[in-house]
């Protein structure tokens, strides 16, 4: 994680905290800093050695209504799918609230790649996953 960041400390805060949610045929629940087992199953499921949880919801934190989101979505889904990486439908969700953020985790999505992705949807971070299948906070900005 990169500590010197535009993106406020309570934001980021947040984020080490939020809840990752998986679904699909092997629903998981990713924490950052945190070894995942099932994660590491998907992995070899799919045959890859990464995955990044990716979101195009509100821009640099800033709340927009459900539409906006929902075209932002299935924007990052299109380019994603043109990318021919396989993903799967998830929720970024925060221990303190029962809202969550629409994501994906994209199976088979290289760091760069993955950054490119966030930084193309406003994002402030990303949550990249390695061969441990320990998710890790990547900041964008």
């Amino acid at each position: 994680m990169n500590s010197a960041s535009a993106v406020d400390p309570d934001t980021i805060n947040a984020y080490l905290e939020t809840h990752y949610l998986v679904g699909g045929d092997m629903p998981t629940t990713l924490r950052v800093c945190m070894p995942n087992a099932s994660l590491a199953a998907l992995h070899e499921a799919a045959g890859v050695e990464s995955s990044a949880f990716i979101t195009a919801c509100n821009p640099f934190s800033r709340h927009c209504d459900d539409e906006s989101n929902a075209r932002r979505q299935e924007a990052l889904a299109h380019q994603l799918t043109q990318l021919r990486v396989e993903y799967v439908d998830g929720i970024g969700q925060h221990p303190s609230t029962v809202w969550g953020e629409p994501s994906f985790l994209a199976l088979g999505l290289a760091l760069e790649t993955a950054k490119e992705l966030g930084r193309r949807y406003e994002q402030n971070a990303i949550v990249w996953c390695g061969r441990d299948a320990v998710p890790q906070l990547v900041l964008l900005r």
